[in-house]
């Protein structure tokens, strides 16, 4: 399968009017920058994350630029259990009854070493929220994805998930597991019960902490704001691209 590019989409002012919408990690980075964006799209964003500092600030900077004003839901992906998934269900049934969107973007990226050295400890950490946590967030919204007219579900991918690299790790194999995710369960939602379109999303070098970590050396300033790639994210969770499922897409172009 060769990834979609979709940099240069252009959206209309309200394309996600009246949308419930779901952003992971929502607290910086991507996820803050794809909260914001969706919310200036006409958005209610549901910002989920585990702090609740950072969440608060997205909270304000959307509410003071007059979007419809958001919902911040506290949680820690890597530990949470079946009893707090169901709590977040029940939040957004009593609030919303029903989800147009679901961003996974929270991701743990972990040590930077060889798999002969890596730590078992680590490892876990890392699939718990990369894999284990997006697949169990992913279950507990599909009723609430299911009773929206036009859902979209992205997964957060990376080019080491599509071409596996040395000295990446953990990482890298959950982003493996995270396309075979994104496969599996865009062909089971792809029947007549539903409207759900699932796709995966690669961000590319972007001027992030992650990126960062990833990369200490490298000059920040060569790669883009996540403001700057958000076309993609907007493409994907808007009506364009109904009827899109289970494919992989680039948010820039390879240059």
């Amino acid at each position: 399968m060769s990834a979609q590019t979709v940099e240069n989409y252009q959206p209309t002012a309200d394309l996600l009017k009246d949308r419930i919408i779901m952003v992971t990690g929502a607290g910086d980075g991507i996820g803050r920058a794809a909260a914001k964006t969706y919310a200036a799209h006409g958005a209610t964003v549901i910002l989920l994350g585990r702090t609740i500092k950072k969440l608060e600030k997205v909270y304000d900077e959307i509410d003071a630029a007059g979007h419809p004003e958001p919902l911040i839901l506290p949680l820690d992906i890597e530990g949470a259990g079946a009893a707090d998934y169901d709590q977040v269900v029940e939040r957004i049934e009593e609030d919303f009854g029903r989800l147009d969107g679901l961003l996974h973007n929270a991701s743990r990226l972990g040590d930077r070493t060889p798999l002969e050295y890596y730590n078992p400890e680590e490892w876990e950490r890392v699939m718990r929220t990369n894999v284990t946590g997006a697949f169990l967030l992913s279950q507990a919204m599909i009723p609430l994805l299911r009773a929206a007219p036009d859902a979209s579900v992205i997964f957060t991918s990376s080019s080491v998930g599509r071409k596996g690299r040395a000295n990446w790790g953990a990482y890298a194999i959950s982003k493996f597991a995270t396309e075979g995710l994104m496969e599996t369960l865009a062909d089971e939602l792809d029947d007549a019960r539903t409207a759900v379109r699932v796709n995966s999303l690669n961000p590319g070098a972007t001027r992030t902490y992650m990126r960062h970590l990833a990369y200490p050396a490298e000059d920040p300033a060569s790669n883009p704001e996540p403001d700057a790639i958000m076309g993609a994210y907007l493409y994907l969770m808007g009506p364009d691209s109904k009827g899109v499922t289970g494919q992989q897409f680039d948010a820039q172009i390879k240059r």
